[in-house]
C-alpha cells in the first residue's frame, strides 16, 4: 500500500513527506497511544543536536543521556524496581505500570547516536527537522531494528533514486527474512517451547540439547529475519542498510561472536560507550571493567527479562522468547508494507 503510493508520488521532498506520514500511522496502527511519545522523541533529539554543537555542548549531552535512561527506565524497570524494593525492604510502594512502546529502545538509541555524533561533528548536525523525523520513525526498522545512524542515510534521506532493481532485491531480501521467521523460527519455537514447559523430572539430557539447540535456531532466525525485513522494506524505498548479521553460529570466538551477532546493537555500544570509556588502551583491569559495563548495559537494553531469565527459565539456557511482541511487529510490518 505504502510503496504504491510512494511510486506515484513525485519529488522527493513529496516522498519524504508520505514516508513521514506513513510512518507515524504505521506505529499508531499498533500503539496509537504512544504516537505522540514517538513524536517528542523526534523534536527533542532534534533539539539538541542543534545545541549540541555550541558551548554548552557537554552538558546539553549529557541532559540528552540523562533524559533518554530516565525514559527507558520509566517503561521498562521502574516497576521491577519497586518490586524488587518492596521485597527487598518489606515496604508496599505501588508502581505505575505501563505499557511498554514497542521499539523504545531502538528508537531511543537511534536517536541517541545522532545526538552524538552531532556533538562529535558539527556537521552531523541537521537543519531540516523532517530529515530528524523521518530518520527516527523510518518503519522498516522502527520497531525491531537494526539501528541506523544518521550519517550513514543521511545522503538518501536528502536523495535517493529506486531503481527496479533495488525494489526486486528489497522483495527477495524481505521474502527471505519473512521465511527465516515465519518457517524456520515459528517452527523450531514449538519445540523449544515444549522442553521450557517441561517440569524439572521430566528433563533429561537428551531433551535439554533439543530445547538449547531449538531455542539457539529460534533466537537467530527471529533476530536475523526480522534485520532481513527490514533491510529489505528499506532497499524498496531506496534506502540501504548495512547488513546486522554476519553468519555470527561460524564464529571462532566470543570476540568474533560479538562482531557478527547483532552487528548494529554491538557496534553501537563499542563506539558509543566502550571506546568512550577507554576501551583497552587503560591496561587490563581497566579493559576488563569497560567490558563488564558494557555487556551489563547490553543486558539492561534488553529488557528485566534478561536480568530474570535464570530465575524464569531455570532449564537449559533460559531466556523467554516474548511471542506475543514478536508475532505483533511481523504482523503489522507485513500488513502495512
Amino acid at each position: 500500500m505504502v510503496f504504491a503510493a510512494y511510486t506515484l508520488v513525485r519529488g522527493q521532498r513529496n516522498k519524504n513527506i508520505l514516508l513521514i506520514i506513513a510512518n507515524l500511522v504505521f506505529y499508531a496502527y499498533g500503539q496509537a497511544v504512544y504516537v505522540a511519545l514517538l513524536f517528542a522523541s523526534a523534536v527533542f533529539h532534534y533539539f539538541i543536536g542543534r545545541v549540541v554543537t555550541g558551548k554548552l555542548k557537554k552538558i546539553w549531552l549529557i541532559v540528552c543521556v540523562i533524559a533518554d535512561v530516565l525514559v527507558l527506565f520509566l517503561f521498562k524497570y521502574l516497576a521491577f524496581a519497586v518490586d524488587i524494593l518492596n521485597k527487598a525492604a518489606g515496604t508496599s510502594f505501588t508502581a505505575l505500570r505501563l505499557a511498554m512502546p514497542v521499539g523504545i529502545s531502538f528508537f531511543t538509541f537511534q536517536a541517541l547516536s545522532y545526538v552524538i555524533d552531532a556533538y562529535r561533528d558539527p556537521e552531523q548536525s541537521e537543519r531540516n527537522f523532517g530529515d530528524v523525523l523521518l530518520y527516527i520513525t523510518l518503519f522498516p526498522q522502527l520497531l525491531a531494528g537494526p539501528i541506523i545512524r544518521f550519517k550513514d542515510i543521511k545522503a538518501e534521506i536528502r536523495s535517493r533514486e529506486t531503481s527496479w532493481d533495488d525494489v526486486a532485491d528489497g522483495i527477495r531480501r524481505f521474502i527471505l527474512g519473512l521465511s527465516k521467521k515465519v518457517i524456520l523460527a515459528d517452527t523450531v519455537a514449538k519445540v523449544a517451547n515444549g522442553v521450557f514447559a517441561l517440569s524439572a523430572g521430566d528433563l533429561n539430557v537428551m531433551s535439554a540439547w533439543l530445547g538449547a539447540i531449538a531455542y539457539t535456531l529460534q533466537i537467530y532466525f527471529d533476530f536475523s529475519g526480522y534485520s532481513d525485513m527490514a533491510i529489505g522494506l528499506a532497499e524498496v524505498f531506496g534506502f540501504h542498510y548495512k547488513e546486522n548479521f554476519h553468519f555470527p553460529y561460524a564464529a571462532i570466538g566470543i570476540k568474533d561472536f560479538w562482531r557478527r551477532w547483532h552487528i548494529s546493537l554491538s557496534s553501537w555500544f563499542r563506539d558509543y560507550l566502550y571506546i568512550p570509556l577507554g576501551g583497552n588502551r587503560k591496561g587490563k583491569k581497566r579493559t576488563v571493567l569497560n567490558k563488564f559495563i558494557v555487556f551489563f548495559v547490553t543486558g539492561l537494553w534488553h529488557g528485566q527479562n534478561i536480568l530474570l531469565a535464570k530465575a524464569r527459565y531455570r532449564k537449559v539456557i533460559g531466556i523467554a522468547p516474548n511471542q506475543n511482541r514478536t508475532r505483533s511487529v511481523f504482523r503489522n510490518i507485513l500488513q502495512f508494507s
